[in-house]
């Protein structure tokens, strides 16, 4: 119980922070740190975990204003069709096999999310095209995120900044939405095969309460400094992802 409250409050932690790694965390700390066996029950429990989390702490960076509704939603309405298609795939798979893929993913996304981004300053735009352009990369962020069965913030922030120009807090806050939505579609789809712990899962979110509130916080203060944010969340990737493919790929050998 003690292990589960506490990877939940560093799970917490990292969504509030980052509006990611909450997921990337959560499956990994069940499977090496909790000691749950099954990979489809670590994925199933902890998409139902980081989807709780995730809306508890979008509450918060609600209040902040760090929220944009429209494109949010846009994103979170068209992706949850590719969570559910990818979600139903990835049941599918071997899970060892399909933990190796995923740390291939985060190393790959941290290494790109590490490149210098240009200097030059883009406006915040909103507009029917700009959700357009949102709901075409949602489609393809919510596949991945059901197919690994995580939130899929990693991808959804630097998605929304790309795609409408806004802010890396403000995509922090607004990434909240789909994450929370993505990783309750993928519950529903787990929990439909019996592949969820509901108990480990409750235990998960009680700790992630606290942490997020402390990761909003400690988000809110480092706002103003340009890159911290992204190397934080890049540098959770490579290292988390370096794990997961050595300890899967241990397993794959066998």
């Amino acid at each position: 119980m003690l292990a589960a409250i506490a990877s939940g409050g560093a799970v917490g932690f990292m969504l509030g922070l980052v509006g990611g790694g909450g997921s990337i965390l959560a499956t990994p700390l069940l499977l090496y740190g909790v000691g749950v066996r099954d990979p489809h029950v670590a994925i199933g429990t902890s998409a139902l975990a980081v989807a709780l989390n995730a809306y508890v702490n979008l509450a918060a960076h609600a209040l902040k204003g760090h929220v944009r509704w429209k494109c949010g939603s846009v994103f979170a309405g068209i992706g949850v069709l590719g969570t559910l298609a990818g979600s139903t795939l990835g049941k599918w798979m071997d899970g060892h096999a399909l933990l190796f893929l995923f740390g291939l993913l985060m190393l790959a996304i941290g290494a790109l999310m590490l490149r210098p981004r240009s200097a030059t300053a883009r406006l915040e735009a909103s507009d029917t095209r700009t959700c357009l352009r949102t709901g075409a990369l949602a489609l393809a962020t919510g596949a991945a995120s059901g197919f690994f069965g995580i939130g899929g913030g990693f991808l959804i922030v630097p998605a929304l900044m790309f795609a409408t120009g806004m802010s890396m807090i403000n995509a922090v806050g607004t990434s909240l939405l789909s994450v929370g939505t993505f990783g309750l579609a993928t519950a529903a789809n787990y929990a439909h095969s019996g592949l969820i712990d509901w108990p480990v899962a409750a235990e998960f979110v009680a700790g992630g309460a606290a942490g997020g509130t402390a990761g909003m916080l400690l988000a809110t203060r480092l706002a103003g400094m340009k890159s911290v944010l992204n190397r934080i969340l890049a540098l959770l990737i490579l290292l988390v992802g370096a794990y997961v493919l050595w300890k899967s790929g241990l397993e794959l050998m066998r």
